[in-house]
């Protein structure tokens, strides 16, 4: 179904396609309104543009329409005479059928086709988990071949992935059944977005690079401690043929016709959670500016975007937005609108995000996203405070005003991106993981210390080998607190976070560090969204936004 609140519906792929400087012969039509780009145009694209990165405060269960705000303040850029486009992940199916539902923005402030973007949409995703469930039939055909090198069965790493929140397989025995049905032997699944692959996949730059990062992913230790890879697994291009086709970014276009690319999803609470290398590229190329998203809050999305995905592509960006909205501000302050005129709890936790910025170089612009039910003195209290922390704030009213309800925004954020500012990182590659990780925590989450179990050492120490001390790391945690308790709300103080797992991701680049109780494939809810999903007699889909 059409939103009441778009103001047009899609245009001719082709239009958009033009719009961004892409020529028709680098265009590969999936239907009138979505199309894959040729890796061959980024070798006679324009010049770069500028680079904003859109980020937010600790969110709620629900999101505080980071997306929204991304499409807005690049339709607002438009209007303003600027060439601009945006790089945004693509949806997973399973926070879209269980608590998030879509992500695609909304309003007069959504990629278009939102339900077919939402949905299988080029068959990426379905791409990846093809990819990733090869490698694990590939390496329990190994198993119950007794081919050579021999693997140990109690240190197979790689699960089976899916992408569906599915509690009841999060921990699953195979090879039931006798022998002639494989190698019984425990093992999980993951969803899509958390699978080594989607995370490379993300981060390759062409097809020689994503065959590399395949061919050294760490599948398990053989019978004599040494690493077992893909490379020992064979069968390494036929997972780069699974990927061939998807490694081609998609373009799509926003409710005002702005260019956005949209490719890739790791979540950023378990991998690094940006849109793919590629995409950001092109539509870096595709304007003056480009606007893109880092899953969750600062300290995850945000900090993964700086350490992992700009050193993969040398990149850095201008400027730096921060989502805010009353209703998080609300959620961290544990209590209502209109019950706490001080909302203490809440901007507390929206000024450790703006000093997080502040740590990687950036005055952050921070953008109100603006909700119906918003008191008008609480806006006017949270444009207060952040005035107070000598940052520019914004009330944005996208969703229903499209690029005209985020004027002021993008005005703000031009001027933010003409300071100049230096990106600057919180460590070195050189520095130990302990290290890496311990800054990240005590800066950008305010914690006090870091615990280390001891089944995580003893996993940490197992890599040591591998030169996992050169390589960033990822932390999973919650993005529901600042620390890896999501019942702790606001900006907690005095706590200590405790890193419970770790793996080694060799192919996508990073050393993976587990806190807390986050999972790998969420579950879902009492009442999910798929029970507001709605399918018309002329087939056409509701619910899903």
């Amino acid at each position: 179904m059409t939103s009441p609140l778009r103001l047009a519906q899609a245009q001719s792929i082709d239009k958009i396609a033009e719009k961004a400087g892409i020529p028709l012969t680098d265009l590969e039509h999936f239907g009138r309104d979505k199309a894959k780009i040729s890796l061959k145009w980024l070798e006679h694209a324009s010049p770069e543009g500028q680079l904003i990165l859109v980020t937010a405060m600790s969110p709620t269960p629900q999101g505080e329409g980071k997306t929204t705000i991304t499409l807005g303040l690049s339709q607002a850029l438009q209007s303003m005479g600027h060439r601009a486009a945006c790089s945004l992940r693509q949806a997973s199916l399973g926070p879209l059928l269980g608590v998030k539902g879509g992500a695609t923005g909304g309003g007069r402030a959504e990629i278009l086709p939102s339900v077919g973007v939402n949905l299988h949409f080029t068959g990426d995703l379905h791409a990846i988990a093809t990819a990733h469930n090869l490698i694990a039939a590939l390496i329990d055909n190994h198993l119950f071949q007794k081919m050579e090198p021999e693997l140990r069965l109690d240190s197979i790493l790689w699960p089976r992935a899916i992408d569906m929140n599915d509690r009841a397989l999060r921990h699953i025995i195979c090879g039931r059944g006798g022998p002639l049905q494989g190698v019984e032997r425990s093992s999980s699944f993951i969803i899509t977005a958390a699978s080594e692959i989607m995370a490379l996949f993300a981060l390759a730059q062409n097809y020689d690079e994503l065959r590399e990062r395949i061919s050294r992913i760490l599948l398990g230790f053989r019978q004599d401690g040494q690493p077992f890879t893909m490379r020992d697994l064979g069968s390494v291009d036929a997972v780069v043929a699974m990927l061939a086709e998807a490694l081609k970014p998609n373009l799509v276009q926003s409710t005002e016709g702005v260019p956005v690319f949209v490719h890739a999803g790791p979540f950023a609470n378990i991998a690094h959670g940006c849109s793919s290398l590629l995409a950001t590229r092109m539509a870096l190329r595709s304007g003056d500016y480009a606007v893109t998203e880092a899953g969750f809050s600062s300290e995850l999305g945000a900090e993964k975007f700086f350490h992992i995905v700009c050193r993969a592509g040398q990149l850095q960006p201008t400027a730096v937005v921060i989502v805010v909205t009353l209703k998080a501000v609300h959620y961290h302050s544990q209590t209502t609108a209109g019950h706490d005129p001080q909302l203490q709890a809440g901007l507390d936790n929206v000024l450790q995000h703006i000093n997080n910025v502040r740590r990687f170089g950036y005055v952050p612009v921070v953008a109100v996203n603006r909700f119906p039910q918003d008191e008008p003195a609480e806006l006017e209290r949270l444009l207060e405070f952040c005035a107070t922390q000598g940052c520019a704030a914004s009330i944005v009213t996208a969703y229903t005003e499209g690029g005209h309800g985020a004027l002021d925004l993008a005005a703000k954020v031009i001027e933010a991106a003409q300071r100049k500012s230096q990106m600057r990182l919180l460590y070195e590659l050189s520095d130990t993981p302990m290290e890496k990780v311990k800054r990240i925590a005590q800066e950008l989450y305010g914690a006090q210390s870091v615990e280390w179990q001891d089944h995580a050492l003893q996993k940490l120490e197992s890599f040591q080998t591998l030169g996992v001390d050169k390589l960033p790391v990822c932390i999973a945690k919650t993005p529901l607190s600042l620390s890896d308790q999501p019942k702790l709300r606001g900006r907690p103080q005095g706590f200590t976070v405790t890193v419970t797992d770790c793996e080694a991701a060799l192919g996508a680049g990073f050393l993976r560090v587990i806190m807390g109780p986050v999972q790998l494939l969420p579950g879902l809810p009492k009442e999910p969204a798929s029970t507001r999903v709605v399918v018309h007699h002329d087939g056409s889909i509701s619910g899903l936004v």
